[in-house]
């Protein structure tokens, strides 16, 4: 394995899917899934070339001196080894010497894995391992629905298996605050179903979730079907659903047909220009022709004083959400 390039220019982010090997490789981010997921990549590929990998786990923050350059050293069989190592983000002034020291001579058949989570701890390395070239993979989280739903289709064609459209909205919006449960959520449909996966597969395992009854209750009210969207929020509350959820659904599917309301353009063009996954601006073009400019203005206002109401500034949160909702999906046009 070559030594880690030097010359001050630095190797472009790499994708966390397609994790390239290197003598040193640099996870950078919060999110500890996509970290895992880095990891178990270099494991399959190391280990695909020599299965006699010797894999070591060490953390930065509890780190003592010399433990880096003993843990990389050869061993008796010369078996090839992968260093994991994580809590960059506090890592301790002995770890940073060592490491700065690895740098300049990494050792041979050797791949030393960093984690830093994040922060400024540890700014001199994070520069010396840029200028030195080391692939760096960003272990951000995915907060946009449109990056949740490129995930959920890449977990399916990964699998070789196939999700429509409606299936992976509706499986971001039941699953997709954590993006741990959102993969383990794909398995699950990947493993428990067959053919293609829609709606009613979806439904089936996720659809009691409260962010998909949160959604429900938003399409019912903005497509104007005022007895739907009021039944609906009812049987939330009465099973234990927080008024918090709902009001946030109501307000994100109220801002996307904001959005769309006047724009002009592609799905595909508008997507990217407005930050939405091309079919949430299917679907929040539908639920527009159910508007007009001054219905939506009144829908934002009655929603913003809706969301101070459930966090705390009226007595009775659930008769807030329940007005906020029969007022919205009455401003509707059916």
């Amino acid at each position: 394995m070559s030594p880690a390039p030097r010359g001050g220019a630095a190797v472009p982010t790499a994708d966390w899917r397609d994790v390239p090997l290197a003598p040193i490789v640099l996870m950078y981010g919060p999110e500890d899934f996509i970290a895992g997921r880095v990891l178990e990549q270099l494991r399959a590929k190391l280990r695909a070339a020599n299965p006699e990998l010797e894999v070591t786990a060490l953390d930065a923050a509890q780190y003592p001196p010399g433990k880096l350059s003993m843990t990389a050293s050869p061993s008796l069989f010369s078996e090839p080894k992968l260093v994991e190592i994580s809590g960059l983000s506090a890592m301790n002034d002995d770890f940073l010497a060592d490491t700065l020291a690895y740098l300049a001579d990494p050792a041979p058949d050797v791949t030393v894995a960093l984690w830093h989570s994040g922060g400024t701890r540890g700014k001199k390395l994070l520069d010396a391992l840029k200028a030195a070239g080391v692939p760096r993979i960003d272990c951000q989280a995915l907060k946009k629905d449109q990056d949740k739903a490129a995930f959920v289709s890449a977990e399916f064609q990964r699998a070789r298996r196939r999700i429509d459209s409606p299936g992976v909205r509706a499986l971001v919006a039941a699953v997709g605050a954590n993006l741990s449960e959102l993969a383990a959520a794909c398995q699950q449909l990947i493993s428990d179903s067959e053919g293609t996966v829609g709606t009613e597969e979806v439904d089936k395992y996720y659809g009691g979730r409260v962010e998909a009854t949160a959604f429900r209750v938003a399409d019912a009210a903005l497509a104007g079907n005022a007895p739907l969207a009021l039944s609906t929020l009812r049987h939330a509350l009465a099973t234990g659903v927080d008024p918090v959820p709902l009001v946030a659904a109501l307000a994100m599917k109220v801002r996307q047909v904001a959005k769309v309301f006047s724009a002009r353009g592609s799905s595909a063009q508008l997507a990217r220009d407005l930050g939405m996954s091309p079919w949430q601006v299917d679907s929040a073009r539908r639920d527009a022709g159910h508007w007009t400019g001054d219905g939506l203005v009144a829908a934002i206002q009655v929603l913003a004083e809706t969301d101070a109401q459930v966090k705390g500034a009226a007595k009775d949160p659930v008769y807030a959400v329940e007005r906020a909702v029969t007022l919205i999906a009455t401003a509707a046009r059916r």
